[in-house]
């Protein structure tokens, strides 16, 4: 069954004819991690990146935070509340985004093929072994040590044969863990998991399936896609596929893509109008360095909105000319925002784009995002 893997672990680990390896890395409390290394006071300590302030929200937590309970996109005096000694420091998204940069370094050494989800973490497709190493497993402990010793920060790395499959073993063995799902083992692995560990099914979404008797991917895997879409909608197929680990999706290293975004989910639902604006404004933050770092025209903004019951709502905004600045961004997104409230449920997720991209007069190309998660909040 998957596990952990001990240094010289060379059996297969997937690499059976027709099969992808994948390999998907996630920085340990990435921002926390990094202020932690900087500041050498704060090792050890429960501390949380982001706002202190009333209208605060936790960007990240440490290890230790979490242990109170503190987690991301959290309410900062919820926070405080949780863990009375937590310790806020504000965000530094450019030495994130410096130190990211080192760790894509390395993931390219030992494979082209990278797919970026965020500053903390991607996916590698690693089944053309370029260098030669014989192993999967063994490409992702080497990439761990490499990260250790030129960043003095820790990774958790998942291997399988899929991405779906990636994703959840990297979670298994966190912080500083790996976990290889072989073939065979997919769908046993998966059913065996609570169905809150599924990417894209948060607590609100968790509750509705307890209503219908599902807690684990094996309950999940017990109902058939006609039922699941009936309760689900669309998300039912993506439920169908995932409870019996199956996934066919690529890592795609340079896509060419129409538009440049992120989206958050919550680890609460918000309704506040308050918290609403505030990450918000966050969201913009990070969507317009990226677009400003792509030097990306656009002249469509898009709210995304999914609400606690998972209907999906989207509001755009077309203008007649292309955004050139963060005044014209953030004042449009702002405007969105403000014509639905207030919203009529609370909402799990919020999500921004800028489309119909020029880009030196073509389509600016994006590194596609699973879900274009934004764990930089």
């Amino acid at each position: 069954m998957a596990g952990d893997m001990q240094d010289g672990d060379n059996e297969a680990d997937g690499e059976a004819d027709g099969l992808r390896k994948i390999i998907h890395v996630d920085m340990d409390a990435f921002f926390a991690s990094v202020e932690q290394r900087d500041h050498p006071e704060l090792r050890g300590k429960p501390v949380a990146v982001g706002g202190a302030g009333g209208r605060g929200v936790v960007a990240a937590a440490s290890y230790e935070a979490r242990k109170f309970g503190v987690r991301s996109a959290m309410p900062s005096v919820t926070a405080r509340r949780k863990c009375p000694d937590l310790i806020f420091t504000r965000p530094r998204f450019e030495v994130y985004r410096e130190v990211s940069n080192q760790i894509r370094d390395i993931f390219r050494h030992y494979t082209p093929h990278v797919e970026p989800l965020s500053l903390d973490e991607a996916y590698l497709d690693v089944t053309d072994d370029i260098r030669g190493i014989g192993s999967a497993t063994r490409i992702a402990e080497l990439i761990r040590a490499r990260i250790r010793e030129e960043t003095q920060l820790t990774a958790s790395a998942g291997v399988s044969y899929n991405k779906f499959l990636a994703k959840l073993a990297s979670d298994q063995n966190k912080p500083d863990g790996l976990c290889v799902i072989r073939p065979g083992q997919g769908a046993a692995f998966v059913q065996s998991l609570p169905v809150r560990r599924f990417h894209g099914i948060g607590p609100k979404g968790a509750e509705k399936m307890a209503r219908l008797g599902i807690e684990t991917g094996a309950d999940l895997a017990a109902k058939d896609a006609e039922w699941l879409r009936r309760h689900f909608g669309s998300f039912g197929d993506y439920l169908y596929r995932a409870a019996r680990g199956i996934d066919l999706r690529p890592v795609r290293a340079n896509r060419i893509r129409k538009s440049i975004g992120g989206e958050r989910t919550f680890s609460e639902d918000i309704s506040d109008a308050d918290a609403l604006r505030d990450t918000l404004e966050r969201i913009i933050t990070i969507v317009w360095d990226r677009i400003a770092e792509k030097k990306a025209r656009g002249r469509t903004v898009t709210l995304k909105l999914k609400y606690n019951d998972f209907q999906l709502a989207t509001r755009s905004r077309s203008l007649p000319q292309p955004v050139e600045d963060r005044k014209v961004f953030a004042e449009t997104a702002r405007a969105i925002l403000e014509e639905e409230m207030p919203l009529p449920m609370p909402i799990r997720l919020m999500g921004l784009t800028l489309s119909n991209l020029e880009k030196d007069g073509k389509q600016a190309d994006e590194p596609p995002r699973d879900d274009a998660q934004l764990s930089l909040l």
